[in-house]
């Protein structure tokens, strides 16, 4: 288990040049006034508007309180945020956005949850200021995670979400490249609790557009479940039952109303193609369980490159 530190703060950061400087300062300031040991850990995410060198600068600057984590290119939030994890020490991390949607101010909320003894502590965003599609795709995904995860959380779409370090460590653990981190985490927590949080307004736009939004979706939902692959066996076994009564009702009503009321064998057409095309997506359906699971298994590939680290010379060498 790492140890040296009460808190760390984990931050992915994708052309958030505009906020740094007021998301550095409000996380510095909470974190100052809970007079515990802690860090900062800014993730760029392959940034091109000047975030990354800012980052940089803003961790020589406040070496050993700041760290800055920089990927060679774009991989996405969760695995960024798996990088912030990484590297670092707290007994407590908490996440959050760099778009300044999520309060730093919220932070002391979520740190006394995670020194009460709970595992996970998951946020409801109060008053939300995002747009009806961003709302709707929401209320999809947590729809999702509950199932996947049997934890009833409300609001898995925040980022802003502590962790205790033995969670974290088992996520570390984990090799899968596609990684949902509220569920993850959830699968691992045996004590979770969900508190309401403040949600402001964002600083810049959205980072994601409307089909990578759409995408997300999709890459989500296929992380946390087999669930589709399971409902194209159902789909195909409706189909072929439905088929097969088909088939059946043709055959009475053929013996009750004679040939000619089977419309030359039409009829009969559609009832065999129904109940071969319910096989088939029955067939491509256990299939694609089979490869769903060896495709889980065999997903080791690095979630992300690390280029440079830079502010933690300092703690390298207190702890040393």
């Amino acid at each position: 288990m790492k140890e040296g530190l009460d808190l760390s703060l984990v931050i992915p950061v994708l052309n958030e040049i505009k906020n740094l400087d007021e998301l550095i300062d409000r996380c510095m300031k909470v974190c100052e006034a809970l007079k515990i040991a802690y860090e900062i850990i800014l993730v760029d995410d392959g940034s091109t508007d000047g975030s990354t060198k800012k980052i940089l600068d803003a961790a020589r600057a406040n070496c050993g309180r700041l760290v800055g984590v920089i990927l060679n290119r774009n991989y996405g939030q969760h695995p960024a945020v798996m990088a912030g994890l990484a590297q670092s020490r707290g007994q407590a991390v908490i996440t959050l956005d760099a778009d300044l949607q999520n309060p730093p101010e919220e932070i002391p909320k979520l740190f006394q949850k995670i020194q009460e003894g709970f595992d996970v502590v998951g946020t409801v965003r109060t008053e939300r200021q995002d747009t009806l599609f961003r709302r709707l795709a929401s209320f999809t995904i947590n729809m999702a995670a509950r199932k996947a995860t049997g934890v009833s959380m409300h609001d898995y779409g925040c980022m802003l979400r502590a962790y205790a370090r033995p969670v974290v460590d088992a996520m570390l653990r984990c090799h899968e490249r596609s990684t949902f981190i509220p569920v993850l985490a959830n699968s691992f927590a045996k004590n979770t609790v969900e508190i309401p949080v403040r949600h402001e307004g964002r600083m810049g736009e959205s980072k994601y557009s409307f089909w990578k939004l759409i995408n997300l979706q999709f890459d989500l939902l296929t992380t946390m479940t087999t669930f589709p692959l399971r409902l194209l066996s159902l789909i195909g076994g409706f189909f072929a039952a439905l088929g097969l009564t088909i088939a059946l009702l043709l055959i009475a009503l053929r013996l009750i109303h004679g040939p000619e009321w089977a419309a030359q064998g039409v009829f009969t057409l559609f009832a065999a193609l129904f109940f071969f095309v319910g096989a088939q997506f029955t067939a491509m359906g256990l299939m694609g369980e089979y490869i769903g699971r060896i495709y889980q298994d065999v997903r080791a590939r690095p979630r992300y490159f690390i280029q440079q680290v830079a502010g933690a010379e300092k703690r390298i060498e207190e702890s040393s």
